[in-house]
């Protein structure tokens, strides 16, 4: 089931994901509908805060770059519970989106390499090293489930540029191919 993407300015995008366990109310179930909504909105990751639940999960499938990075033919992950306990290396910018936050897209800088342990959605444990696109998708996630949007990242000017854009975004005046919902939106007649 395709769920509604939460847009810009929803305070649950603001809040930091609490842990969950393994009995957590239909996950299976949660999952698999993250990946059909992430899918239906040509997104590359999906976290948990975007379809309005304050919890640390999220799922990537970064196969679209794999022509830019072969290594990520096959990279679909879910990724519970995150902590990334490392980041290095010198920061790169690369141009991000986000589907919380339709039509606009930056150059976010972030470090080339991590180190990430979580649970993954058979319960087993990881810790791995990630670089590249994929440890950059992950740290977009992540940001995510630490209650950090994309936007945070730029300098006071460009947030300033694109501050009508956002207010914009949140009230529903932006034209999107997949189900929102805007936290400012007027409920005229609903």
């Amino acid at each position: 089931m395709k769920l509604p993407i939460i847009a810009y300015g929803d305070p649950i995008l603001k809040r930091k994901g609490i842990e969950i366990n393994r009995d957590y109310p239909d996950l299976p179930e949660l999952i698999a509908n993250m990946f059909e909504t992430m899918y239906a909105a040509h997104g590359v990751g999906l976290a948990a805060p975007q379809v309005g639940l304050a919890i640390r999960l999220f799922v990537i499938d970064a196969s679209p770059f794999a022509d830019d990075d072969p290594a990520l033919k096959d990279f679909k992950k879910v990724f519970i519970n995150a902590e990334i306990l490392e980041e290095e290396g010198e920061k790169w910018s690369f141009n991000e989106g986000c589907l919380s936050i339709p039509e606009i897209r930056e150059d976010i800088s972030r470090y080339p390499n991590i180190r990430i342990r979580y649970v993954d959605e058979n319960w087993v444990t990881h810790e791995e090293d990630f670089t590249g696109l994929a440890a950059r998708i992950i740290q977009h996630e992540y940001d995510h489930i630490e209650g950090k949007l994309f936007t945070e990242k730029l300098s006071p000017l460009r947030k300033a540029m694109i501050k009508s854009k956002l207010e914009a975004i949140s009230k529903g005046q932006v034209d999107v191919d997949y189900k929102m919902k805007f936290p400012l939106l007027k409920r005229k007649g609903r």
